[in-house]
């Protein structure tokens, strides 16, 4: 798996208040998982650390002080939903990213019920994770973006991350989920070269698996929405991979 740089060029880097970086508890007793987690937000310029059971979130919680905690709702020892109740019973408010399981409906309900703030289903993919985070951590005043709006922005073309409407000039594009996680990403780095694995690592879920040959499609459906009859934004950097820049 190749190491990524930060996309802090974005001008988007979250913060705490007293512009520390922010940090990030991940728990979760699947190692493969909490690594791949951790390494995507580290990539953010955040602090991360991790806990495999429900027993050591708590003592987490207490020791890391996180703005954010991302929690799996199945754990052999002390469930999310028990660990929620308990921070919560303490009056703790930090934000929580549920990881549930893609059938479990009922347990997507009783953890926002119980006080979670958002969850993602298994498989995710990666950017999408550090996207939900970053909304959490907006909208509950526990870090700071340099951005009012949750809006990227390269050329005409603009990006809400928590409306997902996506706009070239005055012309809406309608896009799959996974286009516009592929094109997040993407404005995200903007005027930076990323590889076809780098994109496969934060787009697709990571236990996807998949050929490389996925990114090329995706990028030209993404260059029909987008380029078509327009100035290019989508580049090919031949035997490196793609970047988005605006026309000059």
């Amino acid at each position: 798996m190749e190491a990524m740089t930060t996309n802090s060029a974005t001008g988007s880097a979250l913060t705490r208040p007293d512009g520390s970086p922010v940090r990030v508890l991940v728990v979760d007793d699947e190692q493969m998982l909490t690594d791949l987690l951790s390494m995507a937000l580290r990539m953010e310029g955040w602090e991360v650390r991790t806990a495999s059971s429900g027993f050591e979130a708590l003592d987490g919680v207490k020791e890391f002080d996180p703005d954010a905690l991302v929690l799996d709702i199945m754990m052999p020892d002390l469930d999310g939903m028990s660990v929620l109740q308990r921070l919560r019973q303490q009056q703790n408010t930090v934000p929580v990213l549920f990881l549930t399981a893609k059938d479990a409906v009922s347990d997507r309900v009783a953890g926002l019920t119980a006080g979670g703030d958002d969850y993602v289903t298994k498989p995710f993919s990666l950017e999408e994770v550090v996207a939900r985070l970053r909304a959490l951590m907006r909208r509950s005043g526990t870090a700071l973006s340099a951005e009012v709006e949750p809006i990227l922005r390269v050329g005409d073309l603009s990006l809400n991350e928590d409306s997902h409407e996506v706009m070239r000039g005055e012309d809406e594009i309608e896009l799959t989920a996974t286009e516009f996680e592929l094109l997040r990403f993407l404005m995200r780095n903007p005027r930076r070269v990323v590889s076809k694995s780098q994109i496969l690592d934060r787009v697709w879920n990571y236990d996807f698996g998949g050929r490389s040959s996925v990114v090329e499609l995706y990028i030209s459906y993404l260059r029909k929405k987008l380029d078509a009859g327009r100035e290019p934004l989508i580049h090919t950097v031949r035997g490196v991979g793609y970047m988005i820049k605006a026309p000059q």
